[in-house]
């Protein structure tokens, strides 16, 4: 009888523990949403795959997805997959960006921030086998603030160097103590950033990439430059075509 007693609580018991994990599993996927659906040929056998953008919401009420995911109900009944990383806003375009003819997805998502930076990936379907192509790399940039309220930057990729006067910011350079009677306090670099955007344009009368970097000065708001990189896709990898950089100081003079 205790023997039957035990059986019957035990399978009770794992019963009712199934019921809770399949309940709580429901409502995990639940919080998965569909933030866009599009249908467009991505693997190229001229039939149209439904590709969606998903995610899972922080909390409720929140506008920052804690998971992002890319997902295609392509036309051979397959189903692939990728991870993004979270952000607001997902937003995914389609061109051919590695020029095969075939039209990859694009997919930027901003992460938020005061430097407004996003992260960006790129995606290939081709034949029906998902390939991450990434994005090209920011450029390596190099910098320091120099006495006499100056500063110097040298981009690896190219060689080149760029020199700025930043005498109209003197003042407050020694409120924060950056400088002392206009020597510096101790060596300090600039604060380089990472890609803020990095959008589709033409370059060499192909499609390719516009990347856009911040350098700032003592704090993210002090804006000293912005260095755009043009890439685009050649034998299977991304190639460096031109840069160019925005003076935010009148002044600042170049040294190629």
């Amino acid at each position: 009888m205790k023997k039957e007693l035990l059986f019957a609580f035990a399978a009770f018991f794992f019963m009712s523990l199934s019921a809770i994990t399949g309940v709580y599993a429901g409502e995990e996927e639940e919080k998965i949403i569909t933030i866009s659906k599009e249908k467009v040929d991505v693997s190229g056998d001229k039939k149209k795959d439904t590709v969606y953008i998903k995610g899972v919401y922080y909390e409720e009420g929140a506008a920052f997805f804690k998971e992002v995911f890319l997902e295609i109900a392509a036309s051979d009944g397959k189903t692939y997959k990728a991870e993004l990383a979270g952000g607001y806003e997902p937003q995914v375009q389609f061109e051919d960006l590695n020029r095969d003819a075939i039209k990859d997805m694009y997919i930027s998502i901003p992460t938020g921030g005061s430097g407004g930076l996003s992260n960006f990936y790129l995606y290939s379907l081709k034949d029906f086998k998902l390939s991450d192509l990434t994005v090209p790399p920011p450029l390596i940039i190099n910098s320091q603030f120099e006495n006499g309220y100056k500063a110097s930057v040298s981009i690896q990729d190219t060689s080149q160097s760029y020199s700025f006067d930043l005498r109209d910011r003197g003042e407050e350079y020694e409120r924060l103590g950056l400088y002392v009677n206009g020597k510096l306090s101790e060596p300090t670099e600039l604060m380089v950033n990472p890609y803020s955007t990095l959008k589709i344009t033409p370059v060499d009368g192909e499609k390719g990439l516009l990347g856009v970097q911040r350098i700032s000065g003592a704090y993210n708001a002090d804006t000293i430059a912005f260095v755009e990189s043009f890439w685009l896709y050649e034998q299977g990898k991304w190639v460096l075509k031109n840069t160019k950089v925005m003076k935010m100081n009148p002044r600042s003079s170049n040294k190629n």
